[in-house]
């Protein structure tokens, strides 16, 4: 599905939009209602799963230590650990490929299985940090993603160069994170931390605009904006994510 990503026009109808400028302005915001609300579902779902989980991998020993229980081992120790780490890449191939021939319904399933996946293979992260901090970091990045998704809505400032740079800053964070897997240096990976918070707070701003202008100037029917408040909610969701376990990596309290 193609949409036009040029930058807001003030003052501009919408491309395929008939209807006055209360109804552009009423629609608009039900369509991003709509992705934050799928949003918000994704992040429940990880939460549960995620916390479900380590309730059932995890038992405290007499000496009040924490061990791993048989089904513990199984999920972290065993080969299905690369299952748990890599399943959420292919939901992402999936929604890349298939997304197009999905149905709002079918996509918004898909993605809150995917949701359900990520909580799975987040469910480690209980393993290092303390449950206290994990929350404690979680408010702090809601109130942050919270700021800059807001700023992203309202600006009339163009941020379409500037999501240029952070797609190339992304690629670098990731050849970063690669490499530090056999350097495992701790420096660097504070400053891949430290940029990696930089760079998914950036996004936030950048994809909230892109996605309200891509309502704007599409002209989709109530299908398409369904399926694309979805694939939305999934963008924003990963921001959310991968901003989250770089600020808990910086924040959080080790066990």
């Amino acid at each position: 599905m193609a949409f036009d990503n040029s930058p807001f026009r003030a003052g501009a109808q919408p491309q395929g939009y008939a209807g006055s400028q209360v109804e552009v302005d009423q629609g608009l915001r039900s369509f991003m209602l709509g992705v934050y609300n799928n949003m918000v579902v994704g992040l429940g779902i990880s939460g549960l799963v995620a916390l479900a989980l380590n309730m059932a991998a995890v038992a405290q020993t007499g000496a009040g230590r924490l061990a791993l229980t048989p089904f513990g081992q199984f999920l972290y120790t065993s080969p299905f650990k690369w299952v748990l780490m890599l399943a959420p890449l292919a939901f992402i191939f999936v929604f890349s490929f298939r997304m197009d021939r999905m149905s709002a319904s079918s996509a918004r399933m898909m993605f809150w299985a995917f949701a359900a996946v990520m909580g799975a293979s987040m469910s480690t992260l209980l393993l290092v940090f303390t449950g206290a901090s994990v929350v404690r970091v979680f408010f702090i990045t809601a109130a942050t993603f919270g700021g800059l998704s807001l700023y992203g809505y309202t600006t009339k400032r163009s941020l379409s160069g500037m999501g240029s740079f952070l797609i190339m800053g992304l690629i670098g964070l990731i050849i970063a994170s690669l490499v530090n897997i056999f350097l495992a240096s701790s420096a660097l990976q504070f400053a891949i931390s430290v940029i990696g918070v930089l760079i998914f707070a950036g996004l936030t701003a950048y994809d909230t605009q892109k996605l309200k202008e891509m309502y704007l100037y599409s002209g989709l029917d109530a299908e398409g904006a369904a399926k694309m408040s979805v694939n939305g909610a999934l963008t924003l969701y990963l921001d959310f994510i991968n901003m989250f376990q770089f600020l808990l990596s910086l924040m959080g309290d080790r066990r």
